[in-house]
């Protein structure tokens, strides 16, 4: 803030969407204007539950290691307040991570891992952008569209509607659109109407279905402290699971089905996925757990990446981020994380005056790129997945499979992995010569351990596992 006084870029930005996206962009925008305003359908101000706007926020989220550090970095102090609310934190790489049904060796990275419900750590966020005295919340407001100026080559602001009866629509006025509204983004539609080119897509069709609950489990000592328990989902055994320790002492399971499969919403159905699942770990910590809400479902049918910085032509004062760029496969992640990225990215470019669109969208393609090829990678290893498939898709999955079983003998493979994963360190890191000598030496045959294993010792289960359609 010490240099807005000196040398604005602006008087006003409205930032559309109030999700973690919007939120950091606002964070770093109020540096630069004298007015901020956040402008979104819901409620937002003291929210700590899941909003209509986010459908996927009673499911459980992973906010990535350097995502971790930006917070820390926008809101000093941010991990230590979460932690006194009662926000359990953990190693990312001391985690119980199951590649294939088979644990990895677990290692410290030096990353937290901060272990809040969405809505949760969405407050954290929204307290710290409300205690900035330059930004102002529009909240249960409708966006209806952009204001242009004759030629369509520059946005002046948006068109918006409060809710209530007879409210008229108005426009407000802006030296700066921010569009923060996720991956219903209608940018494509008003870049149309404006005169210019909708954005090219890749799209990667894997059917994610997560299915959730919270619990709080009689004796967390079954977990012997560990905060959370993590058999991901891969080809040899697409069912899939993210059990959390979250805030207050509750727990968090979201079950994950790939290619149209989908755990039951009823407890029993809910449960009996549970059983297929490739270890029994989860299995073990819930099945006495008393239950805090009704099961949800969410489907994700497809990530979805807008290029914006293929266009020729974009209008001047708008940008894009968040998932209105890039809407990620959620199982990897990496949402949040990409989006504080962002919002750096968005710094850097307002530290040299008014952001150009076109520079700005460049830049932040590449920033998702990194995080793109791994979640898109990952999704092509499914062979169902109807996608190309370049060779060295084929080559690094091949590679990444060898690596995931090695670091089930050697932790500092998994410390390595893990730091990638969280977006701190490079991908070539794991194919230093050190990295892929260790993934060579350790490149055994896999045991593939299926559910039906762990279960034939467990009488009370014959009969009950479904087999993954």
């Amino acid at each position: 803030m010490a240099d807005l006084a000196g040398n604005p870029v602006g008087n006003r930005a409205v930032v559309l969407g109030g999700s973690m996206a919007g939120l950091l962009a606002a964070r770093v925008l109020s540096e630069s204007y004298a007015e901020v305003l956040i402008v979104d359908r819901d409620k937002l101000i003291g929210v700590t539950t899941a909003r209509r706007g986010v459908p996927q926020g009673r499911h459980v989220h992973g906010l990535l290691a350097r995502g971790q550090q930006i917070l820390e970095e926008l809101f000093p102090g941010f991990t230590q307040r979460t932690i006194a609310a009662g926000v359990p934190t953990g190693d990312l790489g001391t985690l119980r991570w199951y590649f294939n049904g088979v644990r990895l060796k677990p290692r410290a990275t030096g990353l937290l891992c901060v272990s809040a419900a969405r809505p949760v750590l969405e407050a954290h966020v929204r307290e710290g952008v409300q205690a900035l005295p330059n930004v102002r919340f529009v909240e249960e407001t409708d966006i209806a569209g952009l204001v242009a100026t004759p030629e369509g080559d520059r946005v002046t602001g948006v068109r918006v509607q409060r809710h209530g009866g007879g409210a008229a629509e108005e426009t407000i006025e802006a030296d700066l659109v921010v569009d923060a509204t996720g991956r219903g983004s209608r940018t494509p539609v008003w870049l149309e109407e404006l005169g210019y080119e909708r954005p090219e897509e890749s799209q990667i069709k894997v059917n994610l279905t997560y299915t959730s609950g919270q619990f709080r489990l009689r004796d967390e000592s079954i977990l012997n402290g560990d905060l959370s328990i993590n058999p991901v989902s891969s080809p040899s055994h697409p069912r899939g699971a993210f059990f959390s320790r979250i805030e207050n002492g509750k727990s968090a399971l979201s079950l994950t089905g790939v290619l149209g499969d989908a755990a039951p919403t009823d407890r029993e159905g809910f449960m009996d996925f549970v059983k297929s699942l490739p270890v029994p770990d989860i299995y073990d910590v819930i099945k006495d757990a008393e239950p805090l809400d009704d099961l949800v479902a969410f489907k994700y049918p497809a990530s979805v990446r807008r290029h914006y910085e293929r266009l020729e032509r974009f209008p001047e004062r708008l940008l894009v981020l968040g998932d209105a760029a890039c809407s990620f496969n959620p199982v990897y992640g990496q949402g949040m994380t990409v989006a504080a990225l962002e919002a750096l990215t968005l710094r850097d470019h307002l530290r040299r005056g008014v952001p150009d669109p076109k520079a700005f969208l460049t830049d932040i393609s590449n920033v998702i790129e990194v995080p793109w090829g791994v979640s898109a990678g990952g999704d092509l290893a499914y062979e169902e997945v109807e996608a190309p498939r370049p060779p060295m898709v084929r080559i690094m999955n091949n590679y990444m499979a060898m690596l995931q079983a090695s670091a089930t003998r050697d932790g500092a493979i998994t410390r390595t992995f893990m730091r990638v994963a969280g977006l701190v360190d490079s991908p070539q890191d794991l194919m230093s010569p050190d990295m892929m000598f260790r993934v060579i030496w350790n490149a055994k045959p896999d045991p593939q351990p299926s559910a039906p294993n762990w279960q034939a010792s467990r009488p009370e289960l014959a009969g009950r596992v479904p087999v993954p359609a």
